[in-house]
């Protein structure tokens, strides 16, 4: 799974994917529905998923493909919280699935959207890890010769 074809689009709801780009906007699918828009860059902010990241106390930063992976791996012995869980709930979440997160840094909305990202492509089964974790042995193989 690669995270670079998703984006989230200011003043659009959910998580969409990149299918084209021009000078003044982008061209995205909705994942529901199918259908294709031309969305304009003068309207809408666009941010790809895969330029996203947590910070740390190590003063570095937890790509959020990683802590998607995390929230997987973890996903039974730490259910997810509803996307309208309090402060609490939510730094409490994100300390067991990211135990470094900077508590300075991060705030309460940054951890209600990494949920709502999270669900909204974990129910249409786009969350993927094998694939990576295939790749990753390949080039280590392809290293070792």
């Amino acid at each position: 799974m690669s995270l670079n074809k998703f984006v989230v689009i200011s003043g659009m709801s959910g998580v969409h994917r990149m299918i084209g780009n021009r000078s003044n906007g982008l061209i995205v699918e909705d994942f529901d529905t199918g259908k294709r828009k031309f969305v304009s860059s003068r309207k809408h902010q666009f941010t790809p998923l895969e330029s996203i990241s947590i910070y740390t106390l190590d003063d570095g930063t937890a790509p959020l493909f990683d802590v998607f992976k995390a929230m997987t791996e973890k996903k039974e012995e730490c259910p997810m919280p509803s996307p309208k869980m309090s402060q609490d709930e939510a730094f409490d979440y994100l300390g067991k699935i990211l135990p470094n997160y900077d508590r300075d840094q991060v705030y309460h909305s940054d951890v209600k959207k990494l949920v709502k990202w999270y669900s909204f492509l974990d129910e249409r089964n786009l969350l993927d890890f094998t694939e990576v974790e295939e790749e990753t042995e390949n080039e280590e193989e392809k290293a070792a010769e």
